[in-house]
């Protein structure tokens, strides 16, 4: 009979291989780009399970995702090399405790809007109940070294998810399905800002705006919904 860390385990697998075809169905990434990651509390020990190397999202199964110790890095559960982004996923665990979930896309209009240099910011009530919070572009920084990991980490502090300029978008969560709705909903979010701009004009939200959605009790439903693992 399998224990219970076991069973979470297995169905964080499962999850992670059925967003990573969603993500992959939806253009979002090509090839082997892009990664997700989920966080598992095991005991004492926090182990991070994050796509394999050169492994593309379409034919990835449960043994693509590689087992990670948070604190030493080490692989513990799997075989095949991680990520080269390991750095990246390992640093937004580390500067927040509520992140359990990374995903990291290519997704094209994400990658025009990032060109910009300017920080997203919010315009739908479902930006505020889902993105919830301001969205920043760091510079183009060489991937799957310590300095996006570094330039990640400083903007994830306090945001859920940042633009890399010629690169793509990283979104956090409290779980995968957050991470996932909020890499959706930015990716939309860049679509409709880029053809509002060809008519020439667009409407951000106040602060004021801003704080009377966020307060809102349907948005609070909403975002907690979402934190809903079941």
């Amino acid at each position: 009979m399998e224990n219970n860390n076991t069973t979470i385990i297995k169905n964080v697998k499962k999850e992670l291989v059925e967003i990573g075809k969603k993500l992959s169905e939806k253009g979002f990434v090509i090839g082997p780009g892009g990664n997700t990651s989920v966080r598992v509390k095991s005991g004492s020990q926090d182990i991070v399970y994050m796509k394999a190397s050169g492994i593309c999202f379409e034919t990835a199964t449960e043994q693509d995702y590689i087992g990670i110790d948070l604190q030493t890095g080490d692989i513990i559960d799997g075989e095949k090399k991680p990520t080269c982004e390991i750095l990246m996923h390992i640093g937004c665990y580390k500067i927040r405790n509520d992140i359990s979930a990374v995903v990291h896309t290519h997704p094209p209009y994400s990658i025009i809007y990032a060109m910009s240099g300017k920080q997203l910011k919010a315009f739908t009530p479902d930006f505020v109940a889902i993105v919830a919070s301001k969205v920043p572009v760091i510079k183009y920084v060489k991937p799957g070294g310590k300095e996006l990991a570094d330039e990640v980490s400083r903007v994830i502090k306090k945001y859920n998810a940042v633009f890399m300029t010629n690169h793509g978008l990283l979104t956090v969560g409290s779980n995968l399905k957050e991470a996932y709705y909020r890499t959706l909903f930015l990716e939309d979010s860049c679509k409709i800002l880029i053809y509002a701009k060809l008519l020439g004009k667009m409407k951000f939200f106040t602060e004021k705006e801003y704080n009377e959605l966020d307060n809102l009790d349907a948005e609070k439903y909403r975002r907690k919904m979402l934190k809903d693992t079941k």
